[in-house]
């Protein structure tokens, strides 16, 4: 009955407890990533996937564990789970639990997720008998582990969510001591937004002649988002990061860095100027990150400095711009801070300020998106960090000049920048 009410996901093999499921929740194209991941992962195939958040990358590889463990019952044993579902924050594990639970609905199957930052009682407790799907982050894991409270040698299926944060977290080796007490028979999973070539490593050594399925992010992100790049020396940033602020209608901002020492400075840049900012990166603690969010959702801070670790973990809608203060060395860097401005089908705007030394950078982005950003020139807020460089020692005093490439209009005539209306967007299974 319900296949023929979602024909799109009967045709990919998901079974009918699943398909009632995401009929109740409306879910009824399935995405790229769905559409080229289901079908292996049913007939049992480890699988590399490189996508996005956003791609609906949690159910191509939800719905096929939560089918193959109902088709298959049998336990983990005392402690033990099933499947294992890795991911590298506690925002994502609590998501993944949630995505499971709502397509899981119709099926007698148990599920558990753990983190740190809580008690650990709560969490050994729930895994006492045993579960189906363990959703765990990698050092609370390692400490059960460690502690005796859960043993994985029956596992049968595992997943590496997001690999490449787990790598820029210093995750890596605690995955790696996990993965060597689950069984050497397995169907294993990873997805990741980028394959640097730590996580390349990692899937050759972990997985079993994979299936690779990629999304590429690019076309859809650019089409939503207005892309310019300020050509500056790396001296004239602040000035003109100063001076773009200016303008209100800069109104809830991004600050993308490449390094956490350099989001720490420009939050006390921005501080002595009078903008209420705050930091988001990998050293912060898990109280500080959700403290800095909640400011930055309720308008409080107007600016979240954040680097690339982060930038796959901000969901806040009404993100009017984002500025790259440093353009990212992995080109698919850039499609996932620029998405931040372009959430539940709104359009955005997406400011980048590029050194001599970054050009090389700029030219892989391109290359990836397949589109050339427009040049600002003439923009006021050049000529006022002109001035403010001005009264600085010699090597501080320009801003440097574009070079000979395509000028833009809007920002190149002055003329103010708002943030675009948001437009309905179709609802999917993520």
């Amino acid at each position: 009955m319900n296949s023929v009410t979602n024909p799109d996901f009967a045709a990919l093999g998901v079974s009918e407890p699943l398909l009632r499921a995401l009929e109740a929740e409306n879910y009824h194209t399935p995405t790229p990533i769905q559409t080229q991941a289901i079908p292996p992962l049913l007939a049992g195939r480890d699988v590399v996937g490189i996508a996005q958040t956003g791609t609906g990358k949690t159910a191509a590889f939800a719905l096929p564990i939560l089918q193959r463990l109902s088709e298959t019952p049998g336990s983990g044993g005392a402690g033990g789970a099933r499947a294992l579902i890795l991911a590298p924050t506690r925002e994502l594990a609590i998501q993944i639990a949630e995505s499971i639970a709502t397509y899981g609905r119709h099926l007698n199957l148990r599920h558990a997720v753990i983190f740190g930052g809580v008690g650990q009682d709560p969490q050994v407790k729930a895994l006492a008998r045993g579960v189906d799907i363990l959703v765990a982050t990698p050092g609370r894991l390692l400490d059960l582990i460690n502690q005796r409270h859960i043993r994985l040698d029956r596992t049968g299926i595992l997943v590496l969510d997001e690999a490449d944060r787990m790598l820029d977290m210093g995750f890596i080796r605690d995955v790696r001591k996990i993965v060597s007490t689950l069984p050497g028979q397995r169907q294993s999973l990873l997805f990741s937004a980028t394959m640097p070539p730590d996580i390349t490593k990692l899937a050759e050594d972990l997985l079993n002649r994979p299936v690779r399925v990629e999304v590429s992010p690019a076309v859809v992100t650019v089409e939503a988002i207005d892309q310019r790049v300020f050509f500056v020396d790396a001296a004239s940033k602040r000035a003109l990061l100063n001076a773009l602020l200016n303008d209100q209608d800069l109104a809830r901002v991004i600050v993308f860095t490449r390094t956490k020492h350099g989001a720490n400075r420009v939050v006390e840049h921005l501080d002595k100027a009078g903008v209420a900012a705050e930091a988001l990166h990998g050293n912060k603690s898990q109280s500080a990150r959700q403290r800095a969010l909640a400011r930055f959702r309720s308008g409080d801070a107007r600016v979240l400095v954040a680097t690339d670790i982060a930038a796959r973990g901000i969901d806040v809608d009404d993100v009017t711009h984002v500025i790259n203060y440093e353009l990212p060395n992995i080109p698919e860097s850039y499609v996932h801070r620029v998405g931040r401005t372009a959430r539940a089908g709104a359009r955005g705007i997406a400011l980048s300020f590029c050194d001599p030394s970054e050009r090389t950078f700029l030219r892989d982005i391109e290359k990836l998106t397949r589109r050339p950003l427009a040049v600002v020139a003439g923009h006021p807020a050049m000529a006022a960090a002109a001035a403010a460089i001005a009264a600085a020692p010699p090597e501080r005093r320009t801003v440097g000049p574009a070079p000979d490439r395509r000028e833009s209009g809007g920002y190149g005539s002055g003329r103010p920048v708002s943030a675009a209306r948001s437009r309905p967007g179709s609802r999917r299974a993520g």
